[in-house]
């Protein structure tokens, strides 16, 4: 079999997909609110533009990662061991809960790149709140991502796995 054949099989598995796309709400979101601080600095519109571009795919990005994450859960679960599975409730409780964050700063995003063309004295107060919505955002998908890893990662598993009755296995079926 070859490895294209072989890539192409896997990108039919969500969990697959999932582990492909999970970095990308954290890596793009930082990547826009430094681009976005920069053009700030800078005063540069089209800078701007592109920064805000950048931070509303990163929030947009959350939700594909949620939706191949939650179609994964079940493959994920029956493969795993005890701990890995508190921790993938985890995971999966952290990320249902939260992702909503992602999706106000991508609303703030747009809102900022409507503001520049259509109230531009509303620009810069909705910029700056969008690179504190992100970095709040950017946390959140730390926070999450670090359950995430301890689901196949055993090496860093610093301590215990949640409590076995935080989280109930069933309210996850997907």
């Amino acid at each position: 079999m070859d490895e294209l054949h072989l890539l192409l099989q896997h990108l039919r598995k969500p969990e697959y997909v999932h582990v492909l796309l999970n970095p990308l709400p954290v890596y793009a979101l930082a990547m826009g609110v430094l681009a976005l601080g920069i053009a700030l600095l800078m005063r540069s519109r089209p800078a701007q533009v592109v920064a805000l571009i950048v931070v509303l795919v990163g929030s947009a990005s959350a939700y594909p990662v949620l939706r191949y994450g939650q179609r994964g859960y079940d493959r994920v679960y029956a493969m795993s061991n005890s701990d890995a599975q508190l921790w993938l409730d985890q995971h999966m409780h952290r990320a249902e809960r939260f992702v909503f964050a992602f999706y106000l700063t991508g609303l703030l995003a747009v809102a900022a790149l409507g503001a520049l063309w259509k109230i531009p004295q509303a620009a810069l107060p909705l910029a700056i709140a969008t690179i504190l919505i992100a970095t709040v955002s950017i946390g959140i998908g730390g926070w999450i991502s670090h359950a995430g890893g301890q689901v196949r990662h055993s090496e860093f598993r610093s301590g215990p796995p949640p409590k076995a009755d935080e989280h109930d296995h069933s309210e996850h079926h997907h």
